[in-house]
């Protein structure tokens, strides 16, 4: 049943630590399916510069003392207390208007999402403050002057202002990256839909796992707030590109060059390929997934599919395999566990998807759905926001403008017809930047054209095809490994992509100077920094007692040519500059039988190995292998080891070191180079 108070209840702000209602009553919200009000909604009084100066102060250097593996296992214990307390969001979410599956992208994708970078936090970064952004450049010959890209956490608060369509989900997907990067936020979710973001912030707050400052809720308008934030803010904005183009060019924005990132309008397309005919698996996928984009949250989704673009011979098939999917679809209230669709999340939101429905007639004419009269199998049609799905037909869209312009934001999709594969493109082009598109195809030529001429224009192309039926995620889903935004009219921004996102909420600086400073800085070991050699092998050592330019010189090992015929007949690598002495001096690159490369490592892991039980407890890996010199029979190898960085693990008792492995041969030539991960225990010798 629908979560609604007897009264509607006024939501709260949560500022400087304490909640707070706005000094008037406020707007009412409604909800979505019975008209009934849920909650007033105001956030007058609130002082906006009080507030980021709070984050700033607060919560930022709160988060910065954090490392990035401690921010991440703070994801990961929030993730998991929401996951508890889920079943109380979905309760309140079939107020916004949404079914229990479409709860479930918001509201357990929006915990997903969490989960997913806290599992990314520990795995691709370092327990450390500071993150490393590409290899060091060697600034002068001798050595003496070098230079790192880092990246730091921006010192200022990331305000986040959200879209209505999933007040969950829109809010956790950008606080996920913002955390993990150390940086705090202020969150100003949709008004329509806020109840449901002002539950989880309160479920948030109740759990005290964020420090005090690194999460703030602003419910209501978001006043003068912009007025305020400085040149080590972030703002990010989801939501119309009117709006969003008035926030972007707003005068502190553009003053103090705040960081912005905006996902507006857009156009996506989905493209069923020339091969793709009735009868055709794709053409049954293709189907199903328009369908699908269309009804889920009832069209209310940023990456739903807006022009559907098909191939002329098809198009007839095509309208009337949809219009029998669409009518089949039960609206009606979301409570109802018979429901597929419900309604949009507001009476005023259904008279404007019910405008732009207009605006495409210029155009497109309506084969599928009546927008003035939705048929229902639950709820009253006039209380709520119902609209049944409304698919139209634009016969020459070369020449149309409103179906690649007008959006209508809601479960309305258009048809357009293509004769080529070049013609195709061109009409997606005409949306001028879209978060995705989708192309089904089996036919790689195919693929490949559309894709690669598609991809300038869009954040994300999926190719969907039955051999990825059962795996694919699907048109619309955005995930937290992938890139959500796109280029032109979707705003230019860029969220999620696993780290990618992270670095948004992070300033890349180059650190020049001598080697040791920089290392000193970066927490790693480069060339030419100072390196020790303590008598003790450093394998014998844990990490309590491991020091970063902890350095082991081996003994020599000459290569004989046994050794290479021995390595080829054991491994079975008889490749002719191994074997064949005359082939070997005919290749450029070499004068004659040269070892393998992989003997070389084998043969340098002989040297510096220490083979007694220990610290180290596997080697789980080698990066970015190069072999640089040829190595011939009679050549001496010599291998230096350093220790070049250590990362703890937490809540574990070993840790993650990277050795820098230098192998040379008699007159000092590299002849490979990489480095060595190993796990070493963090006291004692791993024995048990």
């Amino acid at each position: 049943m629908n979560v609604v108070a007897d009264r509607p209840r006024r939501l709260e702000s949560y500022i400087a630590g304490a909640w707070m209602r706005g000094s008037k009553d406020g707007v009412t919200l409604c909800d979505a399916a019975t008209g009934a009000p849920v909650a007033l909604v105001d956030s007058s009084g609130i002082d906006f510069a009080a507030a980021l100066a709070y984050g700033r102060e607060k919560g930022g250097p709160a988060l910065r003392r954090m490392s990035f593996h401690e921010r991440a296992m703070m994801l990961k214990a929030l993730a998991q207390a929401l996951m508890e307390r889920k079943e109380e969001f979905y309760a309140l979410s079939t107020a916004t208007g949404a079914t229990r599956p479409d709860s479930w992208i918001d509201i357990e994708g929006g915990i997903g999402t969490l989960f997913s970078y806290a599992s990314k936090g520990r795995r691709e970064l370092p327990n450390s403050h500071v993150l490393l952004d590409g290899d060091v450049e060697a600034l002068s010959r001798d050595g003496t002057f070098s230079a790192q890209h880092i990246l730091t956490p921006r010192q200022g608060i990331a305000v986040h202002i959200n879209a209505f369509n999933f007040p969950c989900w829109g809010m956790l997907e950008k606080l996920a990256p913002t955390l993990l990067a150390g940086m705090p936020a202020i969150v100003k979710p949709a008004s329509q839909t806020a109840y449901l973001a002002e539950l989880v912030v309160r479920r948030i707050v109740d759990t005290g796992l964020l420090p005090e400052g690194a999460l703030q809720l602003v419910c209501g308008s978001p006043g003068n707030l912009l007025d305020h934030v400085g040149d080590q803010d972030v703002v990010t904005f989801t939501g119309s590109a009117t709006t969003g183009r008035k926030l972007k060019t707003h005068p502190a924005i553009v003053g103090n060059s705040v960081r912005f990132t905006m996902e507006a309008d857009s156009l996506n397309a989905a493209v069923l390929g020339l091969d793709a005919a009735p009868g055709a698996e794709e053409f049954g996928l293709f189907v199903r997934e328009v369908a699908r984009e269309m009804t889920s949250k009832a069209g209310q989704k940023c990456t739903a599919i807006r022009r559907v673009i098909a191939p002329r011979a098809h198009c007839d098939a095509l309208i009337t395999a949809l219009g029998e999917r669409l009518a089949k679809v039960p609206l009606g209230d979301p409570a109802d566990e018979n429901v597929r669709m419900g309604p949009l999340a507001s009476r005023d939101q259904r008279e404007e998807v019910r405008a732009r429905i207009l605006d495409l007639t210029t155009d497109a004419e309506i084969v599928a759905g009546d927008p003035a009269r939705p048929q229902l199998v639950s709820g009253d049609a006039e209380a709520g926001a119902f609209l049944n799905p409304v698919l139209l037909y634009c016969d020459s869209p070369d020449a149309a403008r409103s179906v690649h312009d007008v959006e209508a934001f809601g479960p309305v999709s258009t048809v357009m017809p293509y004769d080529t594969a070049e013609e195709a493109v061109d009409l997606v082009r005409r949306g001028r930047g879209s978060l995705v598109t989708s192309v089904f195809t089996n036919d790689p030529d195919i693929a490949r054209e559309l894709v690669i001429g598609m991809a300038p224009f869009h954040g994300r192309v999926m190719i969907g095809n039955r051999l990825s039926a059962k795996s694919s995620t699907g048109h619309g889903s955005p995930l937290p490994g992938l890139v959500h935004g796109g280029p032109g009219r979707a705003g230019g921004g860029e969220e999620l992509g696993g780290m990618r996102g992270v670095r948004h909420y992070m300033q890349r600086t180059a650190v020049q100077g001598a080697p040791g400073l920089v290392a000193a800085v970066t927490g790693r070991w480069m060339e030419g920094a100072p390196a020790r050699s303590p008598g003790e092998h450093p394998f014998r050592k844990s990490l309590a007692e491991l020091r970063v330019g902890d350095q082991i010189v081996t003994e020599t090992r000459t290569v004989t040519l046994e050794d290479i015929e021995h390595f080829a007949e054991f491994t079975g690598d008889t490749f002719y500059a191994h074997m064949d002495e005359e082939a070997a001096r005919a290749n450029p690159f070499f004068d004659g039988r040269v070892a393998h490369g992989y003997l070389v490592v084998s043969l340098a892991a002989g040297l510096f190995v220490d083979p007694a039980p220990g610290p180290v407890l596997a080697n789980y890996g080698v990066d970015g292998l190069r072999f640089l010199t040829p190595v011939y029979p009679g050549d001496a190898l010599q291998v230096r080891l350093t220790c070049k960085e250590i990362s703890p693990r937490i809540n574990s008792d070993y840790g993650e070191v990277r050795w820098d492995c230098r192998v040379t041969n008699q007159t000092g030539a590299t002849v490979a180079q990489y480095d060595v991960l190993t796990m070493v225990a963090k006291t004692g010798s791993g024995e048990e």
